[in-house]
C-alpha cells in the first residue's frame, strides 16, 4: 500500500539521509542496510526515486538547509525534523514531482513517527510556503552555498578562488554517464548517440537503462567516468605484460587493463566487491585473476607495471556522490593520506626494474595528489617522474600539471558537462 501512495521511496530517502549523517558513511552503502529498508519491498523504479531525492538533498544540501531554516522561527532541535524537511524540500525545488505529494508524504511520514507528530503541521506549513516561494530561492547565485566550509577552505587555498568557485559550481549539478569502449570508438558513439570526448570516452547524451543500450549483451563497453579512464592508459599496458591492480573495484581499469592484452591480478579487500568485478570481466569477454586480501599484505614476484588507484576521500566525485561533502573532514583527508604513502611503499617494493607504476585517486585534495607524489619520489631515489605529455589526454593541456602530473578536476570539459576530479602520477623504476 505505500508503494502505491508514494509514500515507500520517500520513507526510504528520509532513512537513507538520517542514517548517513549520522554514521558518517556513504549513502550508497546505508542503502543496502538491512535496517533502513523498512516496510513492504520496494519496485526498481521507487528504490531509484528514493535514491535521486536522497542523492539531491546532498547535492543541494546548504540551498535547502538556508531555505527551510530561513522559513523556521527556531532550528529544530531533532535532526530528523530538518532531514523530514530536507526529504520534501528536495522533491519540490529540485525533482520533478507534484508539490502535494512531496508534501503530503512528509506529513505522513511525520505522523507515523511518534518523535515527529507534534510537527506535522509546521512540515505542511513550511513546505507549503517553499513551493510558493520556489523561483526566489532558486536564484541564489551563491556558488558556495552548497558546499562545507572545509572543502571551501581548502580549494581556495589550492587552486585559487576563481578556479574554487568553479568546481562548487560544477559540483550543483549531476554527472554524465560515460563509457569506455573495447575498440572503434567513433562508430560506437554514433550507434550510443554519444558523443566522442578528446580523451577517448563516450559521453552519453541522455539517461538511459544502461543494459538496454546496443553493446551491452555483446560486452562491448563498461560503464567509466571520462577521468577515471585515464590513469590505465597511462600505464600504456603492453599485450603479455603482468600487471597488478591495486585496490581494484569496481573493476574499469582492470578492464582497461585486460583488454590490451596484460595478464592482470586485480587485488581488492572486498570478495563482494571482486565478485561484482568478475561479473563485469565475464560479460566483457575478459580474463584477469583476482585475489581478496589487503593490498599492503600482497606477496608475489615482481611486476611489469602497477596501478595504484589508492582509497581516499573522493572529493573528485561529488557529482555522483555528494553525501562525501558532508560525511568527511579534514581528519579523514590525513588519515587516508598516511594509508595512500604506505599503499605507495608497497607498490614500488613490487615493480621490476625498468617498471612502471601509476598512482592516482579521485580526490581534489593536494595531500592525497600532488604532494603525496613529490613525498614519494623524496623516499625512493630508485624511481623517477615520467611526465604525461599532452598528446596521452587528447590534447587537453590544462590537465597536465607543472610537473607533468594529471589533474582533472570538475570544471574541466564544462562544454562537454564536466569531468570528475582525479590525480594521477607516473613514475619509472631505474633499470638497475
Amino acid at each position: 500500500m505505500d508503494n502505491q501512495t508514494g509514500l515507500g521511496p520517500r520513507r526510504l530517502a528520509f532513512a537513507a539521509v538520517t542514517e548517513t549523517l549520522k554514521r558518517r558513511v556513504p549513502l550508497d552503502d546505508v542503502l543496502l542496510l538491512d535496517e533502513i529498508a523498512q516496510g513492504e519491498p520496494l519496485s526498481g523504479r521507487d528504490e531509484s526515486l528514493a535514491r535521486a531525492i536522497a542523492i539531491v538533498v546532498f547535492r543541494r544540501f546548504g540551498t535547502i538547509r538556508q531555505a527551510l531554516l530561513e522559513r523556521i522561527e527556531k532550528a529544530p532541535k531533532d535532526e530528523r525534523l530538518l532531514h523530514l524537511l530536507a526529504v520534501g524540500a528536495a522533491q519540490i525545488l529540485f525533482l520533478d514531482v507534484p508539490d502535494h505529494a512531496a508534501v503530503d508524504t512528509a506529513v505522513r511520514l511525520a505522523q507515523e513517527d511518534p518523535r515527529l507528530r507534534h510537527a506535522s503541521g509546521l512540515i505542511n506549513a513550511v513546505l507549503r510556503r517553499l513551493a510558493r516561494e520556489r523561483d526566489a530561492i532558486l536564484t541564489n547565485a551563491d556558488p558556495w552555498i552548497d558546499t562545507p566550509d572545509w572543502l571551501k577552505n581548502r580549494w581556495i587555498a589550492h587552486y585559487g578562488e576563481t578556479g574554487a568557485a568553479a568546481i562548487a559550481e560544477a559540483h550543483r549539478a549531476p554527472a554524465s554517464v560515460d563509457l569506455t569502449v573495447k575498440d572503434n570508438a567513433t562508430s560506437w558513439a554514433e550507434r550510443l548517440n554519444g558523443t566522442l570526448l578528446p580523451t577517448g570516452s563516450i559521453r552519453l547524451s541522455e539517461r538511459t537503462a544502461i543494459p538496454d543500450l546496443p553493446g551491452y549483451e555483446e560486452g562491448a563497453w563498461w560503464v567509466q567516468d571520462a577521468a577515471a579512464a585515464l590513469p590505465a592508459r597511462l600505464l600504456s599496458a603492453q599485450a603479455g605484460e603482468r600487471i597488478a591492480d591495486l585496490c581494484a573495484a569496481p573493476g574499469g581499469k582492470t578492464a582497461q587493463l585486460a583488454a590490451a592484452g596484460a595478464d592482470v591480478l586485480a587485488v581488492d579487500r572486498s570478495a563482494k566487491r571482486l565478485a561484482r568485478l568478475q561479473e563485469n570481466l565475464t560479460r566483457l569477454h575478459l580474463t584477469a585473476e583476482t585475489r581478496a586480501i589487503d593490498a599492503e599484505k600482497l606477496d608475489e614476484p615482481l611486476f611489469d607495471a602497477i596501478l595504484l588507484d589508492a582509497p581516499c576521500s573522493a572529493t573528485g566525485t561529488l557529482r555522483r556522490h555528494p553525501d562525501v561533502a558532508w560525511t568527511k573532514s579534514d581528519a579523514d583527508v590525513a588519515k587516508l593520506a598516511a594509508l595512500q604513502s604506505r599503499l605507495l611503499d608497497k607498490a614500488a617494493s613490487l615493480v621490476k626494474p625498468g617498471g612502471r607504476l601509476v598512482y592516482c585517486t579521485c580526490s581534489l585534495e593536494i595531500e592525497e595528489g600532488e604532494a603525496q607524489a613529490e613525498a614519494f619520489l623524496a623516499r625512493h631515489s630508485d624511481f623517477t617522474r615520467a611526465p604525461i605529455v599532452v598528446d596521452e589526454v587528447g590534447d587537453l593541456s590544462e590537465l597536465i600539471t607543472q610537473q607533468g602530473d594529471l589533474r582533472t578536476l570538475p570544471s574541466h570539459l564544462r562544454g562537454y558537462g564536466g569531468l570528475d576530479g582525479f590525480f594521477a602520477a607516473r613514475f619509472l623504476r631505474t633499470a638497475s
